[in-house]
């Protein structure tokens, strides 16, 4: 009996997706090259993908976010690149979850422009909510208000 253990257990892989005017892809794999120490780095149209232990992972995915926070997403990838389960080498066409990163593209901009709004947040014209809870938790009433009111 043979022990096979794929080469991809124990490593975790993320997209660094950056959407910003100030940094591109490029400029993230170079950061990402001079961090990287053991991980894999590949650069992508988006960003990177980076995989390996996910100490290092998250070392590098903090590394890069210093970068410009505002700007710079992360998220899970499921399954390592190249892995037969998910390859679109194996699939034909675009691999599953293709479509939703696709999308996610679309609705980034509008997060990196909420996150830079916040920090310029003036305490005198904006002031903080007197019940610091008040923006952790929504109502069902006043979720479905504001969802209403955005349809009209």
């Amino acid at each position: 009996m043979t022990d096979y253990t794929p080469a991809h257990v124990g490593t975790v892989t993320k997209y660094v997706v950056v959407e910003s005017f100030d940094i591109t892809p490029a400029d993230l794999a170079i950061r990402g090259y001079e961090i990287s120490q053991g991980a894999m780095i590949k650069e992508t149209c988006f960003g990177l993908v980076v995989s390996g232990k996910e100490e290092d992972v998250d070392r590098i995915v903090r590394g890069l976010r210093l970068m410009d926070p505002d700007h710079i997403f992360v998220k899970d990838r499921g399954f390592p690149p190249g892995d037969s389960r998910r390859c679109r080498a194996n699939l034909g066409g675009a691999r599953p979850g293709y479509n939703g990163l696709e999308f996610e593209m679309t609705v980034i901009p509008f997060v990196s422009h909420g996150l830079e709004e916040l920090k310029k947040r003036d305490a005198a014209t904006i002031p903080p909510p007197e019940n610091p809870l008040e923006y952790t938790s929504l109502d069902i009433t006043r979720l479905k208000n504001l969802m209403e009111a955005q349809e009209s």
